[in-house]
């Protein structure tokens, strides 16, 4: 092996997690060969350090401390190779330069620009092709300019959405098509667009409905077909519901109605008798 070549250099430290350095094509790390050469010249945590700092190297972490050694050079790594390091350079990059990275070919790079990227330009990854990235636009977006992911492909974007979506615009989201996304829905809307989902074929998100509808609606949901749903409406209905409930189906609905009417409503009267 020639002096040039390095692959455990005796005064490095031991490689993390037995991750041996690894030239991120393949093969050993050559030093020699390094346009940052010279930094090896330079004291550890001002250079580079083979095994543990070291921008040719395949693992991200070792790439990640030599930037962070050496933010400045960032800027000049946007066009490496290797995603990894245009990925962990566009953390430390200028801000300025990150309007470059937008069409780069890989996920993982784009995926750090839509974390750093000014909120006034965020909604240009938007449309992006991968769901991890539309995921962190989703997750930076002013709530206002959320309206463009309403209809996103991914449930999971359009979850986010309706976590975050004003209230002016969630009633939009009430017939998506992921339960998921209703459940969200379901718990953030407002009456009366709330009333719309009490027919919704999730019982799911039925019972956050009757957890949340006001009490003198209630009695629409008294007869619903899932009786998780009948009991979360035995929790807080008024006494003229419960009366419907008293011969339910379901012995934990029963006994919710009992045990509501004797210690805080009192029977209907006429209607009920113990």
């Amino acid at each position: 092996m020639s002096a040039s070549t390095v692959t455990v250099m005796p005064t490095a430290r031991a490689p993390e997690g037995d991750i041996a350095p690894l030239h991120w094509q393949g093969g050993a790390i050559d030093c020699a060969s390094c346009p940052f050469a010279a930094l090896r010249e330079l004291p550890q945590r001002l250079g580079c350090e083979p095994g543990h700092a070291c921008l040719q190297d395949a693992y991200a972490r070792r790439v990640d401390r030599f930037f962070r050694w050496h933010p400045e050079l960032s800027d000049s790594q946007l066009e490496h190779p290797y995603f990894e390091v245009r990925a962990i350079a566009a953390r430390h990059c200028s801000v300025f330069r990150l309007n470059g990275l937008l069409a780069d070919p890989d996920e993982t790079v784009r995926l750090q620009v839509a974390l750093r990227l000014p909120l006034m330009q965020l909604h240009r990854l938007a449309g992006d092709p991968h769901r991890e990235v539309r995921i962190r636009v989703a997750l930076r977006l002013a709530p206002a300019a959320l309206a463009m992911l309403r209809n996103d492909a991914d449930y999971g974007v359009r979850e986010l959405v309706a976590q975050r979506l004003p209230l002016a615009l969630l009633p939009a989201m009430v017939g998506d098509a992921d339960r998921a996304v209703r459940l969200r829905v379901a718990q953030r809307l407002e009456m009366p667009a709330l009333l719309r989902m009490a027919d919704d074929s999730a019982p799911e998100v039925r019972r956050i409905v009757a957890q949340r509808l006001p009490v003198p609606l209630l009695a629409r949901m008294a007869q619903d077909v899932d009786w998780c749903v009948r009991w979360e409406v035995a929790q807080r209905a008024d006494a003229a519901t419960l009366a419907t409930l008293r011969d339910d189906a379901e012995t934990e609905v029963r006994d919710t109605v009992r045990d509501r009417l004797s210690t805080h409503l009192r029977p209907v009267p006429g209607e009920l008798h113990g």
